[in-house]
């Protein structure tokens, strides 16, 4: 069975993932025009975040494309794309200031970043296996594949749900450090919102589309057990 009633709530998330991608770019651009009242570069307040916060030893490097910035666990680095290395905008300060809050979160150990890091191996494997034990079940009727499935790909689904609270904790460290030091007015506030939250929606349809995504295999399993 490929096709099933979950599958209409599932085209719906998609359509919220679409729409939040867009906010993304579109609020990134538009807050991109607007200049951030300290004049600092988002690399400057990577750096002063972070030296802020005893973390020295955190390079800010330069990473091709737009919208690729992020913070590496492994080599503990904060990777800043162009427009946001460079830029002195509310969305670059923002965007800088919310990787350095994932560095922070390391640091500090922060309980789902910890768990998250742990999970990774494990989610790594079993989401590549997943899909094969997912159809398998399907094309051969194997109700015991698709169980196994059902659990590999359980995985994923829990690593995407803890996702969200290490990246609004991010977002909320961001705004606060932003905000302490003085890089933002109380007025610019709202564009930091903007900015950040259009990014924290992306995530969270995410984690929906993969919630829905594992309920309906569930009810396939269940319905099916129930003819056998």
């Amino acid at each position: 069975m490929f096709f099933h009633p979950m599958d209409f709530l599932i085209l719906i998330a998609f359509g919220i993932s679409l729409w939040a991608q867009f906010r993304v770019s579109g609020n990134f651009n538009e807050w991109s025009k607007v200049p951030a009242s300290s004049g600092m570069t988002g690399a400057e307040v990577a750096r002063m975040i972070l030296d802020r916060n005893g973390l020295h030893h955190v390079p800010v490097e330069l990473v091709p494309g737009k919208l690729t910035d992020h913070y590496d666990p492994i080599s503990r680095t904060v990777r800043l794309s162009e427009p946001v290395y460079y830029g002195r905008s509310i969305a670059s300060i923002s965007v800088a200031a919310h990787e350095v809050g994932h560095a922070v979160q390391h640091k500090q150990s922060y309980g789902a970043l910890v768990l998250r890091h742990r999970m990774f191996p494990i989610v790594n494997f079993t989401s590549g296996v997943a899909p094969f034990l997912l159809f398998a079940g399907f094309i051969f009727k194997q109700f015991s594949l698709l169980g196994l499935g059902i659990i590999f790909f359980s995985f994923a689904v829990a690593f995407q749900l803890i996702t969200l609270p290490v990246e609004f904790n991010a977002s909320s460290r961001a705004k606060k450090f932003m905000l302490a030091e003085g890089l933002i007015h109380s007025s610019e506030e709202r564009g930091v919102n903007k900015v950040l939250g259009a990014a924290a929606l992306t995530y969270v349809a995410a984690a929906l589309i993969s919630v829905l995504e594992l309920l309906k295999f569930v009810f396939i399993f269940t319905q099916g057990n129930e003819e056998e």
